[in-house]
């Protein structure tokens, strides 16, 4: 996940391959074999939202490398959205909540916007040689130190939502508690021998996760 800076084309066509399929498995279960409502055509819109901005910022926007490991990872994990999800909004037994919907669209919305625009801020940074062995704590960052997570958190949580299933809401559960356990202790280990006394100062005076709260 960290230090990769060849090209990994295959890899990123793979995780877009995936994508892809997954995408028209959503567009089966959610249109063909079901009943649409407004709940299988709002799931559906965000879920292609989801794939046009991961793709642009694996392609374009942060074009960094990706090993084997994270793409079969991130593939793994863009089954349970692109279909659990779709599946969850097909065994609904409720009726569409608009309240819910709204509510699911503007965290959904935030997520991604804070998921994305906090790693863009970072990069002019990143890019410049002069900044090499600097850690970066700027823009949203200052907020937390995985603002980026918790972006990923939300935008998951809006999709939970958005599927009108109680049972939705385990997947971002999930993917919290696989943040809390697993992403963001490798991540702050991979920090801490990267930066040293840098991040030591940084995480002293920084949440971890959530801002102003965790």
């Amino acid at each position: 996940m960290y230090g990769i800076n060849k090209q990994t084309t295959k890899e990123k066509i793979f995780i877009l391959i995936a994508q892809i399929v997954y995408l028209i498995a959503s567009y089966y279960l959610l249109f063909i074999s079901h009943e649409k409502n407004y709940s299988s055509i709002g799931l559906f819109v965000a879920l292609i939202i989801t794939c046009l901005r991961l793709t642009a910022m694996m392609f374009i926007w942060l074009p960094r490398g990706i090993g084997w490991k994270e793409a079969i990872g991130n593939s793994t994990a863009f089954a349970i959205y692109f279909l659990g999800f779709p599946i969850l909004t097909v065994m609904s037994n409720q009726e569409s909540n608009m309240f819910l919907s709204i509510a699911g669209w503007v965290i959904f919305l935030v997520g991604s916007i804070l998921n994305t625009a906090s790693e863009l801020l970072r990069k002019p940074f990143k890019d410049n040689p002069l900044n090499k062995g600097k850690l970066y704590i700027g823009g949203l960052f200052k907020y937390a130190i995985h603002i980026n997570y918790f972006g990923d958190c939300l935008w998951v949580l809006g999709l939970a939502l958005i599927s009108n299933n109680f049972y939705s809401l385990l997947i971002p559960v999930g993917l919290f508690l696989l943040f809390v356990t697993s992403y963001i202790p490798n991540a702050d280990t991979y920090l801490q021998n990267k930066y040293g006394e840098q991040f030591t100062a940084y995480k002293k005076d920084t949440k971890k996760l959530i801002p102003f709260i965790w």
